[in-house]
């Protein structure tokens, strides 16, 4: 196997860090041939807050993976969330040069489109065009050829604390490894789960991770708003681990195995043993309690969502519904709780299956990180050939300068 045919996938959440390793054979399709997944530790809500258990998590996952595959892991693309995330959307401006429209053209009206002040500490991870509009014709998706005398371009910004950015980048690096690109996680999980009609239709991508619940809405192909919201699996756990007054690590397993957020829909007399805190003995706990206690937090999770539909006006665009997605998307009954609060079809969604290990991968929790190992083979495939790694984190120290620079030119 040559090194350039190799693509990774790197998703260092709250509760897990996983690696897939994908490799494109000529004349064959694109397969996963390794994965290694190891519990993380010293990431909280999304953010790093232990470099050296970070580093040895990610180690790990690493290693399992190099095993399976059976390939030098030397680069990777990583996945981020966290509530230092901030989106927005952005437009811009230019007049067409000659009569027709050009990719130089393109190229300054997305930079007009992303001329925007942004505080000193944060840098644009991601401009993702919505829409371009050439003089008065509107839903324009690649510009380039048509005739017009005006261009603009409606593009949506994602932006991240350069010190979180840099902390994740440094932890990748230390654990042997090259950042080659940083993407936000809902946008990686939709790529792995959304079809284009779904995000022509208009949906709501809710990725329920550990530490935070990533939300991507899409519409007309585009992605129109995302958002990280700081709650997601590991509340849950915590939730019951204080109500029942259980170890955190019983309180995951009871989640998992004895989980629900419908009381009413359970045996009401219904018992299961729970292990209490050390010292003490085992004892019974009713399963419409173990009910409540996670369906109050399911409760205040989609109340979230639901506001965040209705600040901006955005019940209108999500007329195909809402998909769950990610680990805390397998608790039992919570699409159907989803759909009561958020008063829209609401299902879970799986990731789209390809090459190699189908079945093992067909699950919730490795959405983001198939879409990570998706975004960097179409990277690759865009330029024709596997860059540098070096070269790749090069680009990221320049991005980071020149975020900074914009900045300052703005603001003297």
């Amino acid at each position: 196997m040559k090194e350039r045919n190799i693509t990774v996938g790197l998703d260092i959440g709250t509760t897990k860090v996983c690696t897939i390793v994908g490799i494109e054979n000529p004349g064959s399709e694109f397969e996963i041939v390794g994965i290694g997944t190891n519990p993380s530790q010293g990431l909280k809500k999304g953010s790093v807050v232990n470099i050296d258990k970070t580093v040895s998590s990610i180690s790990a996952s690493l290693e399992e993976a190099k095993l399976m595959s059976g390939v030098k892991i030397s680069s990777a693309t990583i996945g981020i969330a966290g509530s230092h995330i901030y989106s927005f959307n952005s437009s811009g401006v230019v007049a067409v040069k000659g009569s027709e429209i050009t990719e130089e053209d393109v190229n300054r009206v997305m930079e007009a489109a992303k001329a925007v002040i942004i505080p000193s500490d944060r840098e644009v991870l991601h401009v993702l065009p919505q829409e371009f509009r050439v003089d008065n014709t509107s839903g324009i998706k690649n510009p380039v050829g048509m005739c017009g005398v005006r261009l603009e371009a409606h593009v949506h910004i994602v932006t991240g604390s350069i010190s979180l950015i840099q902390n994740l980048i440094k932890c990748a690096e230390l654990a042997g490894v090259k950042v080659n690109n940083v993407i936000l996680q809902p946008i990686a999980s939709s790529g792995s789960v959304l079809s284009l009609e779904e995000k022509e239709l208009g949906v709501v991508l809710v990725d329920v991770g550990g530490g935070t619940t990533d939300i991507a809405i899409w519409k007309d192909g585009s992605l129109i708003h995302s958002q990280i919201i700081p709650v997601g699996g590991n509340h849950f756990t915590n939730d019951l681990a204080v109500a029942l007054k259980i170890p955190y690590m019983e309180a995951e397993r009871v989640k998992i195995y004895h989980g629900s957020v419908l009381a009413e829909t359970l045996d009401q007399s219904a018992n299961i043993t729970v292990q209490g805190l050390h010292g003490t003995r085992p004892r019974d706990v009713q399963l419409s309690q173990v009910a409540a206690v996670l369906g109050a937090r399911a409760d205040e999770l989609f109340g979230l969502i639901k506001n965040i539909i209705d600040e901006r006006g955005l019940e209108n665009d999500i007329t195909g519904g809402c998909i769950l997605t990610g680990g805390g998307a397998l608790i039992k009954g919570i699409a159907e709780l989803g759909e009561y609060i958020l008063e829209r079809p609401v299902k879970i969604g799986y990731p789209s299956p390809f090459g190699g290990m189908t079945n093992i991968m067909q699950n919730p929790k490795y959405s983001t990180v198939l879409g990570l190992l998706l975004e960097a083979q179409k990277e690759n495939t865009i330029h024709g050939k596997y860059k540098d790694s070096e070269t790749h984190h090069a680009d990221l120290v320049v991005r980071l300068s020149e975020s900074l620079k914009s900045v300052f030119k703005e603001i003297f």
